[in-house]
C-alpha cells in the first residue's frame, strides 16, 4: 500500500514549518521542498548550468546560490520568476518521487512547500493543508526571521504568491495560525483524522 501523501503549504511567514514540526514530533516524515530546492540548486550540476545560463555567473558565489541576487531578479519580474520556477520545480518534483519510493513503507508522508499550488504538485497529493495568517503578522514574522529582507521585498514576495482566496479554494483544510488559538490540539486532532484515512 502506498503512503498517504499530505501537503502543507501557505504564504511566506504563515508558519508552515511550525505545523510540520508538530507532525514530525508525531512521527511523520517531512519532505521540506524549499530546503531541498536550495540543496539541489547548489548540488545538481544540470540545474546549476541552467540557472547560470538564464541568470548569469552572479547567480553563485563560491558554489553557493546568491540568494540576494536571485531574489532581486525574480521577485520584481514575473517572467524571470516563471523561468526560475520552471527550472527548479521539475527537479524538486522528481526528487520528491524518489524520496517517496525510499519511504514507501510509511503510512503518511508530508510534503511541505511554499509553492505547492503554483507548481501544480499538489495534484499528486491526497490531502492539502493551507496554513493561513494575516498579512501584517506574516510581515512582522519575516522581518524578525530574515534580517536581510526589507518590508518592500517581503510585500513583493507576498504579491508573487497565490492569494489566500485562491489557495482556500484549492486546499482541503485551512489551518489558521494567528497566535490567538492553540495549534497543538487542532494539529493532533487533524493527524488522528488523517491517520484513519491512511489506513
Amino acid at each position: 500500500m502506498k503512503p498517504y501523501l499530505l501537503g502543507i503549504t501557505g504564504g511566506i511567514g504563515s508558519g508552515k514549518s511550525t505545523i510540520s514540526k508538530i507532525f514530525k514530533v508525531l512521527g511523520v516524515k517531512i519532505y521540506q521542498s524549499d530546503d531541498i530546492a536550495k540543496y539541489l540548486m547548489e548540488n545538481d550540476n544540470k540545474l546549476i548550468s541552467s540557472i547560470i545560463n538564464s541568470f548569469g555567473e552572479e547567480s553563485y558565489i563560491d558554489g553557493k546560490i546568491n540568494k540576494e541576487y536571485i531574489s532581486k531578479n525574480v521577485f520584481y519580474d514575473k517572467e524571470k520568476l516563471k523561468i526560475i520556477n520552471n527550472l527548479v520545480h521539475p527537479v524538486v518534483i522528481n526528487d520528491f518521487k524518489k524520496w517517496c519510493l525510499i519511504n514507501k513503507n510509511e503510512k503518511i508522508l508530508i510534503k511541505e512547500a511554499a509553492l505547492l499550488f503554483e507548481s501544480k504538485s499538489y495534484k499528486e497529493l491526497n490531502f492539502v493543508i493551507y496554513v493561513y495568517a494575516k498579512k501584517k503578522l506574516r510581515i512582522s514574522r519575516i522581518l524578525k526571521r530574515d534580517t536581510h529582507r526589507t518590508k518592500d521585498q517581503i510585500e513583493h514576495i507576498i504579491k508573487s504568491q497565490l492569494t489566500d482566496k485562491e489557495s482556500f479554494e484549492k486546499a482541503d483544510y485551512i489551518l489558521e495560525n494567528n497566535e490567538k488559538s492553540l495549534l497543538l490540539p487542532e494539529v493532533i486532532d487533524l493527524y488522528e483524522k488523517i491517520r484513519k484515512k491512511a489506513c
